[in-house]
């Protein structure tokens, strides 16, 4: 690493900066700590010294008590400390200041982090996948079958043909029920960490420095594990059953014990899930593949009254951060959002430009989830942010390219009309990385096929706005992008914004575009000039600009939303199980029906979310951030619904002629009839250190991570940012 800084970014931190960084190490420490911890638990589990050392003297300490039961033992063995990392998360990523650009770590050709970055696998099922997320990949599944192994070898040193036929069984039958309970032990693990990675707003996620678009791969293959090996479990029941004529134990629903009819409706939605989830059915089929997937509520309902809620607690913290997460997405998913613009370009592409409360600050590359309930009231779609928060402080824009069912019928209505004044909108996020660390590159290659251009357009605008505000050295940004047709090159003009903008670039700005049309070999002269249409909407008084629902201190309410949601769980609980459960049952689980305990635990965890989420939002909203937006509704002034701000009156099609376009045009080199030549446009490079991204066709994204991996060039360094969903 080599690190440099400019001339006036060198002092020294403040008393106040140096509290913060304390308190940001020493919650980064206790999360390592206390996750670790978990971590061994989970392998200590299956072993002897756990069942007969550990696990007795657990439940005396928390699973004797009046006020748990004996759920307490896995309540605050398990689904307390995933919940103490969470709170820690947010404590930290609140002090985590965004890195100053005077003062950057640039990236070097070697060292064993670079390496461990660097794509190792580029084709097969996996997708692309660096050296250390096969690491991590490797070590889980080494738990998963450590975890097997031990408890088939020390459950199986108990079954002896004695043993077996005191219960009226084989051998081999009494072998096959042990496997196939262990077995299902073993999907727990991955069902832990299923919903981790789809939980958008989660601050363990960004404290490790991850994303959730970039974590879809993750939340994929453990989905793949989970319901293959409780497929296998239910399995191997089934041919228990039937070998021992026990069919009937299919259809039974024990109030006492396990549910065997419970697990197999959760089996049944999980599979119903798992077979949309192939590509093949997912790409043609999208809408069938989106309403199955709410299926997983029923996958975990029955889960919990299959097993009990006292074993749930081992699988249940990653659900339950998911499920605080969630809650506040359906509260943010209720405002109707202001709709400032919609530009259409002749490429079938629309930017849809909304206002946005000046305080929600996002990093490029951020996803913004889009619900028009005139298109779909059910269906959310994700799109890049084009838009830069430093550059564009009021307003945020996504690009939509029409290629599916929904993306068309919107481009459609909006295209066939200059009449449309309004447009009801829902959102989502937006959602992406804690923090960017592109000033770390001396050069930055962006590799794009078509649509894959939007979000690059946003890391372009957030150099330009710091090339403006801040006296720093940029990158040399090159942007290789590939389009179909002559009409798709309009999308180059997304690349600067309406507004923001200087009268021309910053010279410290050294950008060079290199845009390939694939199937002309040369411009159509005889085409007219084609030009870019743009509608402009009313303002309601129900509109409000896009916020962060939880305020500008959104991770320090979002640790208190956990925190305290849990407590009143544990209160409510506490109170239910002493003062009606006890004295009922005495905690000997044989006498309150567990399907009535399981109902209520899962009552009470939704109720103390909803609760302490509502409030959180309606404090934030009233007091402190409504009063903001309803300001900006109110004051904002716009042109009319059919005309431009430049046009005054005149129809909306206008061309974009500024003096900043004009410096992009003559960066612009066009090459039609030909696909660019990967291998040397990113060897030709120049730089010690080179940041490479791409987006676009898995076939492109492959080939750029195979140049990166490839070792041709020391100096290029693959990001290993998701934009494919």
């Amino acid at each position: 690493m080599e690190i440099t800084k400019s001339n006036n970014g060198g002092s020294s931190p403040s008393a106040g900066e140096e509290f913060k960084g304390m308190i940001k190490g020493v919650s980064k420490f206790f999360m390592m700590v206390v996750f670790l911890g978990t971590i061994m638990l989970w392998i200590m589990m299956p072993t002897l010294t756990y069942r007969n050392k550990w696990l007795p003297y657990m439940r005396l300490k928390f699973g004797a008590s009046t006020y748990f039961g004996s759920s307490g033992t896995t309540l605050f063995m398990y689904m307390f400390p995933m919940v103490v990392v969470a709170c820690l998360g947010c404590v930290y990523l609140h002090f985590k200041k965004r890195k100053n650009p005077h003062h950057i770590v640039r990236e070097t050709n070697g060292g064993v982090l670079s390496a461990l970055r660097k794509p190792m696998l580029v084709k097969g099922p996996l997708g692309i996948v660096s050296a250390t997320e096969i690491m991590f990949l490797a070590m889980f599944v080494a738990l998963l079958l450590w975890s097997f192994i031990t408890y088939l070898r020390n459950n199986f040193a108990t079954i002896t043909p004695r043993s077996a036929a005191a219960h009226g069984e084989s051998l081999w039958q009494a072998k096959l029920e042990s496997a196939a309970l262990r077995i299902g032990l073993i999907g727990n693990i991955c069902l832990a960490f299923l919903f981790l990675p789809v939980a958008r707003g989660s601050s363990l996620l960004p404290a490790v420095g991850l994303t959730s678009e970039s974590s879809i791969k993750y939340h994929i293959w453990l989905g793949h594990m989970v319901l293959a090996i409780f497929t296998v479990h239910g399995l191997c029941y089934v041919i228990y059953w039937v070998s021992m004529h026990e069919t009937s134990q299919m259809l039974m629903w024990a109030t006492k014990d396990i549910s065997n009819l419970a697990g197999e409706i959760s089996l049944v939605a999980g599979l119903l899930m798992w077979a949309t989830t192939f590509p093949a059915i997912r790409r043609r089929f999208f809408e069938v593949f989106f309403y199955t997937h709410y299926l997983y509520i029923v996958f975990m309902l029955f889960f919990v009254l299959h097993v009990g809620i006292t074993f749930s607690f081992i699988a249940l913290p990653g659900f339950y951060i998911f499920m605080v997460d969630r809650f506040l997405r359906f509260l943010q998913s209720r405002d109707n959002i202001r709709v400032l613009s919609a530009r259409i370009l002749p490429s079938h592409t629309i930017e849809l430009t909304f206002s946005k409360n000046p305080s929600l600050v996002y990093s490029p590359t951020s996803i913004l989830f889009v619900n028009i309930p005139s298109i779909s009231k059910l269906q959310w779609h994700p799109f890049t942010i084009t838009s830069s928060s430093k550059l564009e402080p009021e307003k945020l824009s996504v690009v939509i390219k029409s290629e599916g069912k929904w993306s068309t019928k919107l481009y459609q209505r909006l295209s066939s009309s200059d009449q449309i004044d309004h447009l009801a909108v829902s959102v989502e996020g937006p959602y992406g990385p804690a923090s960017t660390d592109f000033l770390r590159h001396e050069a930055l290659v962006m590799v794009s096929g078509g649509s894959g251009i939007t979000p690059f357009i946003s890391v372009i605008r957030d150099m330009i706005a710091t090339s403006q505000n801040q006296k720093c050295k940029i990158p040399k940004i090159t942007l290789i992008c590939a389009f179909k047709k002559s009409s798709e090159i309009s999308m180059l003009d997304l690349v600067l914004p309406l507004s923001g903008l200087q009268t021309q670039l910053s010279s410290d700005i050294n950008i060079k575009i290199e845009a390939f049309i694939t199937r002309e070999k040369e411009p159509r002269s005889e085409a007219p000039t084609e030009k870019i249409k743009t509608l402009w909407f009313k303002p309601s008084l129900s509109d409000q600009p896009i916020s962060s629902i939880l305020g500008p201190n959104s991770w320090l309410w979002l640790g208190g939303i956990i925190s305290s949601s849990f407590l009143i769980f544990l209160i409510i609980i506490g109170i239910i199980t002493r003062y009606y459960i006890y004295p009922i049952d005495h905690n000997t689980n044989k006498i309150y029906s567990l399907t009535s305990k399981n109902i209520i635990y899962i009552l009470v965890i939704c109720v103390s979310i909803m609760a302490t989420s509502s409030a959180a939002m309606f404090w934030n909203k009233k007091n402190k951030y409504g009063n903001i937006e309803n300001k900006q509704v109110q004051n904002v002034d716009v042109p009319s619904p059919t005309s431009s701000p430049t046009s005054c009156g005149n129809n909306s099609l206008r061309e974009i002629e500024s003096s900043p376009q004009e410096s992009l045009l003559q960066c612009t080199n066009l090459h039609y009839g030909e696909r660019p030549n990967l291998t040397k446009l990113l060897l030709d490079v120049e730089g010690s250190s080179v940041g490479v991204l791409v987006c676009g066709p898995r076939k492109m994204r492959q080939n750029v991570a195979k140049i990166c991996s490839s070792g041709l060039a020391k100096n290029l360094h693959f990001e290993s940012i998701s934009f494919s969903w």
